[in-house]
């Protein structure tokens, strides 16, 4: 039988996790956050141990999760934001750009730094997802900060 390891939705005491969020889109970032807030709050994690940073837009995600993995204090990075696509290619540059860069930074680290970033092609889209049709994808990011966090305590043992 194989060794499986994988993690659950419980957090322990002294986990903390940060949020970067953005600004831009703010009528769905805002729900986004509070369902993450929610999320981790619900599953464990004492509202003290959240952080949140918020900047300007989704493209300034990247750095401010740079800066928080620097301090080496966070369990997780939990990165939301909304990116609606508009009439120029500014859309697929920003989106590019910025999956790849939160990818990197966990790869880099070996902290979860979580993508909660939604890419939609308009705002109905970008709300269903912000807590309407299709859930809040904020949640689901807490949950997959969550999990990540667990599953690696797992692994080091």
């Amino acid at each position: 039988m194989p060794n499986i390891f994988e993690g659950n939705l419980t957090a322990q005491e002294n986990d903390k996790f940060a949020i970067v969020v953005s600004k831009f889109n703010e009528f769905v970032t805002e729900k986004l956050l509070k369902g993450a807030i929610e999320t981790l709050i619900k599953n464990g994690v004492n509202d003290k141990n959240i952080d949140v940073v918020k900047v300007p837009g989704a493209f300034e995600i990247p750095t401010a999760a740079k800066n928080l993995l620097d301090l080496n204090k966070y369990s997780a990075i939990i990165c939301i934001g909304a990116v609606i696509k508009g009439e120029t290619p500014h859309f697929e540059y920003i989106c590019s750009a910025i999956s790849n860069e939160i990818n990197y930074l966990g790869v880099l680290t070996g902290i979860p730094v979580i993508f909660g970033v939604i890419t939609t092609d308009n705002v109905d889209q970008a709300l269903d997802r912000a807590g309407g049709k299709v859930g809040n994808k904020g949640s689901e990011a807490a949950m997959a900060a969550l999990e990540m966090v667990s599953v690696i305590k797992k692994l080091k043992k």
